[in-house]
């Protein structure tokens, strides 16, 4: 089979992948994108933020209708149909997988349906028996679910994935979660709220231990009152199986627990999904997790093949991801004057109930680097829309440079924050103050305006120097 050739080669069509496509064909260059995957869409769409965003939402519709006598309503029961659940979650997400097979079908460029592995550092060859050589490469393979050898017997246990939790049609009797990330704690809740049994096991202090303990400690007790047994700061001693399902045992607080579920949850995180691409052959430097080492340009140890998305981090959120393919295409098609992302605008969302979001620099980070600033914070509790609401759960609060009250960042956790986060992430690119926020208009009564409460505060910490 002859050898075939292209500018610009693209492994994985997922949210890097397709969009660093889209934007080399723009610029110019012959594009091909090779995908192994069975289904075509990534990550997001397929067995990620789609599907369980869709399933979450369900599941605070019926929490809400099972709370009716709080407000005032005669409902009389509310309870999970998961078959009819799951059909209407199918049916959403085919319409997103269908657009972006659209999408990919419909580009200037070239698909290819076939597994790539290097043969040097410009060559791959495909499963189905083709060579490709390319100019520019960008890999966006995006990750898989961990098995860390850390945990006794993980290995050898029969277990659900975040990919098995989103396609069940049935209600679960009883449910061990391991982990107490994003993933194992928003499907904890999903699973709680339809009427399973939960129990999480978690082996940090405190559950979304990426963000701050105050934050996360917000999220924790809600999931306790809502009934999930919780246990932080575990070390897992065992975990075995039979035919009535599984038993973990770990050491909690100085004592040896052990707690019985009819199905395991692994959710201890994901890692990039590097192994079989042959990235020795390429002179491609991966970290020992198999996470492809980048420059600020998305370029890899050999500089004409790039990286993005879950892959290479630092972020594995789906608009990095687009962004960061985006770049790798301009810069390997030599568009002038291009500016590297800044992740001092991170912003990041966890969709619990209570969410949490934060946006820019934080306390943890400004710490770190001896950067001064100010912080206010206002409670849930004590805001009208919030209480009306019955969503009392959280706070938000504002961090600010101390001079001239420059937006630095901001962190919610409560009721719909990872839409009132968005109400700062525009001052903060625009690199506003608190002064400019407070002279724009806060409408009464909305969740958004709980946000001028610690602008104000920060006010008049700066004009009353």
């Amino acid at each position: 089979m002859a050898l075939k050739t292209c500018d610009f080669l693209v492994i994985g069509g997922g949210s890097a992948g397709y969009n660093a496509a889209r934007v080399a064909v723009e610029h110019g260059l012959k594009t091909v994108i090779v995908d192994s995957a069975r289904e075509l869409g990534g990550l997001c769409i397929l067995r990620g933020c789609m599907p369980s965003k869709t399933l979450l939402y369900m599941a605070e519709v019926l929490h809400l209708a099972q709370k009716g006598k709080t407000f005032g309503l005669r409902i009389p029961s509310a309870r999970a149909d998961m078959k009819a659940m799951h059909a209407q979650k199918l049916k959403i997400i085919a319409e997103f997988a269908d657009s972006r097979l659209q999408q990919l079908k419909a580009g200037r460029f070239e698909l290819i349906r076939a597994q790539a592995t290097f043969l040097d550092p410009h060559t791959v060859r495909l499963s189905n028996g083709q060579k490709l050589r390319a100019k520019h490469i960008l890999i966006g393979t995006g990750s898989k679910v961990s098995v860390p050898a850390a945990v006794p017997g993980l290995s050898e246990a029969k277990f659900w994935t975040s990919d098995d939790v989103l396609d069940l049609d049935f209600i679960p009797k009883s449910v061990l979660v391991l982990g107490g990330g994003i993933v194992a704690c928003e499907l904890a809740q999903f699973l709680n709220r339809i009427g399973t049994r939960v129990t999480l096991i978690q082996r940090s202090p405190n559950i979304l231990r990426d963000h701050s303990a105050a934050a996360s400690t917000v999220v924790q007790q809600a999931f306790v009152d809502e009934g999930i047994e919780l246990f932080a700061g575990t070390q897992i001693e065992a975990i075995s199986q039979d035919r009535r399902g599984t038993a973990v045992t770990f050491l909690h607080e100085g004592k040896r627990i052990t707690r019985r579920g009819a199905h395991l949850f692994n959710a201890l995180g994901r890692e990039p999904n590097t192994a079989r691409l042959g990235l020795g052959a390429a002179g491609v430097f991966t970290r020992p997790n198999g996470q492809i080492i980048i420059n600020r340009w998305q370029q890899t140890s050999a500089p004409h093949i790039y990286a993005a998305g879950d892959c290479s981090g630092p972020h594995e959120i789906v608009h990095v991801a687009i962004q960061q393919g985006e770049l790798a295409a301009r810069h390997a098609a030599g568009v002038k004057d291009l500016k590297p992302i800044d992740h001092g605008l991170l912003l990041n969302v966890v969709f619990t109930d209570p969410q949490l979001a934060t946006i820019g620099r934080l306390e943890r980070e400004l710490d770190a680097a001896g950067t001064p600033y100010l912080c206010a914070t206002y409670p849930f509790n004590d805001h009208g829309k919030s209480i009306l609401m019955d969503a009392n759960y959280g706070y938000v609060k504002v961090i600010a440079e101390p001079k001239r009250g420059r937006i630095l960042g901001a962190e919610i956790v409560g009721k719909d924050a990872g839409e009132l986060i968005h109400a700062c992430s525009g001052p903060l690119a625009m690199r506003a103050t608190v002064f400019d926020l407070l002279r724009a208009p806060w409408y009464h009564p909305t969740l958004a305006e709980i946000i001028t409460y610690p602008l104000e505060e920060i006010a008049g910490k700066i004009t009353g120097r």
